[in-house]
């Protein structure tokens, strides 16, 4: 007589997860390969330079030759980094990281690519809001080392995962729970991945093919209700609602957004 317990029947999500996961001893997609970059500069040529130097490592790279072009974009996708030049005729790279930082929730980093090399002009690159400055003539292995210390710097993982915490919500990366207010809930790794990714932008809008990207990769066959029925089980999960103090909702037409809210009024803070 076997005294062996009966193997755990796999729960939907788990069984939905292992369908969509890559084929066995399929390469891992590196970090630069979910990674969006817009390219701000007036000089359309000074745009395909630097895209000639990211492409290959595998970023994709959008152009625009006019700020207001690319702040309307903004509001239609979501980049991972700004690479922006300085003078411009109609806004100034200044004034453009000034227009993105007055919502830093909503704002990707962003890189100074100009020909200014003074100490004061550095110095107010830095306090407007850049991450990074780099000075013109471009050197192609110094803009992809400091555009790839950018993105770890902003994206990649701690070697040893830690514990966060937001609000009331601890998220548990080592067991793969969330837990609040004495509740504890077990989350697939994708459904992790999604937590983890909504609470570390707080308040800033993400779209769906953001998301997919980052937490799929870059899986041209999935559909965007994938992505909706996780947005939707993990509201669920994690009853992620005003009296817990987040909001999931939906952007129209965009995406989603994960937003802190006051538990007695429900309101945005």
């Amino acid at each position: 007589m076997s005294c062996r317990s009966p193997a755990r029947r796999p729960t939907d999500s788990e069984m939905t997860e292992a369908r969509l996961a890559p084929p066995r001893g399929a390469p891992l997609p590196s970090l630069s390969d979910c990674m969006k970059v817009a390219l701000l500069d007036d000089d359309p040529s000074h745009n395909a330079l630097v895209a000639s130097v990211l492409t290959p490592s595998g970023f994709v790279c959008t152009s625009f030759t006019q700020p207001s072009r690319l702040l309307a974009e903004l509001r239609k996708q979501t980049f991972d980094l700004i690479i922006l030049d300085w003078n411009m005729p109609e806004l100034s790279g200044i004034e453009t990281l000034k227009l993105l930082r007055e919502d830093p929730a909503t704002a990707p980093p962003v890189l100074l690519l100009t020909s200014r090399s003074v100490e004061a002009d550095l110095v107010e690159g830095l306090n407007a809001g850049a991450d990074d400055y780099i000075v013109k003539p471009l050197q192609p292995q110094v803009l992809l080392a400091r555009v790839n210390a950018v993105v770890r710097r902003i994206h990649r993982p701690p070697v040893t995962p830690q514990i966060e915490q937001h609000g009331p919500y601890r998220l548990d990366p080592g067991a793969q729970t969330a837990s609040w207010k004495g509740h504890v809930e077990a989350l697939t790794p994708k459904e992790f991945q999604l937590a983890s990714l909504l609470f570390n932008n707080l308040s800033r809008p993400l779209s769906r093919e953001y998301l997919l990207r980052r937490i799929w990769g870059q899986r041209p066959d999935l559909e965007t209700r994938t992505l909706d029925a996780h947005v939707s089980r993990l509201r669920a999960k994690l009853h992620l609602r005003p009296n817990n103090g987040f909001r999931l909702s939906t952007v129209y037409g965009f995406g989603y957004r994960l937003e802190a809210c006051d538990p007695e009024t429900g309101g945005g803070e």
